[in-house]
């Protein structure tokens, strides 16, 4: 959460996932501070405004500023996640080891494995995953 938006209890939320479903009405999310349960949200410049259970004045909200969110993994097989990349072995079709995700950048044409040897990796040429083993088939000399 970024800071809190007008005196009725509402914050500024911003999101790293396009997953807006997460700020639902009814979805519970994760704090450090304990759960939250979403009562209502809208798009604000970019941002979300939200309004949680229990926070009803400015002062309540103002002890959310900062505050980190998170939501449970989605059951989605097909779909990759970022924590599931990172430490995973990347693999040729053909055998061949590229070494290890360090972690994943954003990227407008596709998001990018980034290896632990420095290469780079779009996610468009994933073509199976597994835990820890990611297996890619990329044009010839993207890793050569």
């Amino acid at each position: 959460m970024v800071k809190p938006h007008g005196l009725r209890g509402e914050v500024i939320v911003s999101l790293v996932t396009d997953r807006t479903e997460r700020l639902a009405a009814g979805a519970i999310l994760s704090s450090a501070g304990g759960p939250l349960e979403v009562m209502s949200s809208s798009p604000h410049q970019g941002r979300w405004i939200v309004a949680f259970a229990g926070v009803a004045d400015r002062s309540g909200a103002e002890a959310l500023r900062d505050t980190v969110l998170w939501a449970p993994p989605l059951d989605e097989p097909t779909t990759l996640w970022v924590h599931e990349l990172v430490g995973a072995e990347v693999v040729g079709v053909e055998g061949r080891s590229h070494g290890r995700v360090e972690g994943v950048e954003a990227n407008p044409a596709s998001d990018l494995l980034v290896l632990d040897g420095g290469g780079l990796v779009p996610l468009c040429f994933v073509v199976s995953h597994a835990p820890g083993r990611v297996v890619i088939d990329p044009p010839a000399g993207l890793l050569a």
